[in-house]
């Protein structure tokens, strides 16, 4: 007898042009999420989120009669775990599916033994389970390399990958011809939708270690803009419009960024007080938008964020030294 629980379906949110934005639950609902598209009958995963969330995207297959066999890509944007980490797992289960990688991490998808010691001496073997369950390699004759400018066909659709530096050297971005939108991974930053309010979204950079360059992220901001997007999709979290905008906001993020670690470079208790500066700077921004959220529980959701950024801009202050 069977006493497996049964999977819940992943919590889904219904966008226009035939994408689904599935929240992933990593830590918390509306975290991160995975996306599914549908072209005349083929389907895409953007993101895995980790291997703890592949049963539940499983189960919406199964809910919504696809048949694992019509997904035809798996598409990373980065190797970092919570974006990559499931995706080993999730080709098990997709028999006609390739991963589409980024050249500079695809090496880390066939072969993960140095991306799981890495982040064992992070977080611990332990706690690396907890966080992100089994990072399972994937076989490399199921692996296409995305260089910058690839295209590949979903149904009547088209997918254009550029490579967009700036939060990680092994990132790219999805261009999707149907919906005039992108598929940013972390590179147009983070837009929690707890933050939406009068003042529009919230959008803060994500410098999360170790391969941060802000010369770089900027440069890939006007790339996006020279495609006239209409929208963004983002994986923390969810899609976002107004593009030229949140762009500008994107790049005084980053500026102010920059200017917090370069003062900070030479202090005493340099991380904690980068730690509290960005979390200042977080604050602020929310004040001027008007958020609906109070400073304590602005604080609870963005901690784990602002802790990873200050890590992220450390490294980076140590590598200009």
């Amino acid at each position: 007898m069977d006493t497996q629980p049964t999977p819940t379906v992943a919590p889904v949110e219904v966008l226009d042009h035939g994408i689904l934005c599935i929240d992933t639950l990593q830590e918390r609902r509306r975290l991160a999420c995975c996306y599914l598209i549908e072209r005349d009958g083929e389907y895409a995963f953007v993101e895995a989120g980790t291997s703890h969330g592949v049963p539940r995207l499983l189960a919406l297959l199964e809910a919504r009669g696809i048949a694992p066999e019509r997904v035809r890509y798996v598409l990373p944007t980065h190797v970092h775990l919570d974006h990559a980490g499931g995706a080993g797992v999730l080709m098990r289960a997709l028999p006609e599916a390739k991963m589409v990688v980024h050249p500079r991490g695809a090496r880390h998808m066939i072969d993960p033994s140095k991306l799981i010691a890495g982040a064992e001496a992070v977080y611990g073997a332990e706690a690396l389970m907890r966080m992100y369950g089994e990072i399972a390699p994937v076989d490399e004759t199921r692996v296409i390399q995305a260089r910058d400018g690839l295209r590949l066909s979903l149904g009547g659709g088209e997918l254009e990958f550029i490579d967009t530096p700036g939060h990680a050297r092994h990132h790219y971005s999805i261009w999707d011809t149907v919906s005039e939108g992108f598929f940013t991974g972390d590179t147009f930053g983070l837009s929690y939708r707890d933050f939406d309010g009068p003042g529009g979204p919230f959008l803060m950079p994500t410098t999360t270690p170790v391969q941060f360059d802000a010369q770089a992220w900027l440069q890939t901001i006007d790339r996006y803009l020279s495609y006239r997007p209409k929208r963004m999709y983002l994986t923390h979290y969810s899609a976002i419009e107004d593009v030229a905008t949140r762009a500008a906001e994107l790049r005084a993020g980053i500026g102010r960024y920059v200017q917090i670690a370069r003062s900070l470079a030479d202090a005493p208790e340099r991380h904690s007080r980068l730690r509290e500066a960005l979390l200042d700077d977080a604050l602020s921004a929310l004040h001027r938008l008007d958020a609906p959220v109070s400073d304590a529980r602005a604080r609870e959701l963005l901690e784990f964020d602002i802790e990873l950024n200050a890590q992220g801009l450390g490294v980076w202050l140590d590598q200009a030294a």
